[in-house]
C-alpha cells in the first residue's frame, strides 16, 4: 500500500490475511541497531564471539524484530489509520541474514471508544515455518461513511 493511501474500515473483513513480507536483516543494520539503541551485548554484532557462546551467527535484536513488525501493521493501515495498541514476544532466535517472513490476520471487527477498530494477530517466522515472534496490535481505520 501507498504510504498516502489508507485503509477503510469497511474493505475489511474477519479472517483477511494481511500480504506477506519476507525481510533479510544485515549485519550492518544490526550494528547500526545495536548502537542507536546502546544494546552493547556482542552477539548481535561479532559473529566471532556468537561462536564462543554456542551460536550458529549473530542473533537479530528482539527490539528490532518487534519494530519490523508494528511497521508492516502500519504501513498495512495506511496513512489514514492509527495504532492504538501493540504487543510482541520474542519465543525463537532470528539470524543475521535469515529470510523471516512477517504475516498477519484480522481477527476482529468492531467499535471501540467511538471509532471504527480492528484487531489483529501477526507474527514473524522464519523460512522453515518456525514462530519467532508472534504479535497482537489493534488499529484504528477511518471510514468510508464518516469521510
Amino acid at each position: 500500500m501507498n504510504e498516502a493511501q489508507s485503509r477503510y474500515f469497511e474493505d475489511v473483513c474477519e479472517g483477511m490475511e494481511l500480504a506477506p513480507l519476507t525481510k533479510t536483516v544485515t549485519t550492518t543494520q544490526m550494528f547500526l541497531y545495536s548502537a542507536i539503541t546502546r544494546n552493547p551485548h556482542r552477539i548481535h554484532y561479532d559473529e566471532k564471539f556468537a561462536h564462543s557462546e554456542g551460536l550458529p551467527t549473530v542473533l537479530v535484536q528482539g527490539p528490532l524484530q518487534g519494530a519490523q513488525l508494528s511497521a508492516y501493521v502500519s504501513d498495512w493501515m495506511g496513512a489514514g489509520g492509527f495504532l492504538k495498541k501493540f504487543t510482541y514476544s520474542n519465543r525463537g532466535m532470528a539470524l543475521a541474514g535469515q529470510s523471516l517472513t512477517l504475516r498477519g490476520k484480522v481477527v476482529k471487527k468492531y467499535e471501540l471508544e467511538g471509532r471504527p477498530a480492528v484487531d489483529l494477530e501477526v507474527w514473524e517466522e522464519n523460512a522453515t515455518g518456525d514462530l519467532l515472534v508472534p504479535a497482537t496490535a489493534t488499529v484504528f481505520l477511518p471510514s468510508r461513511s464518516t469521510n
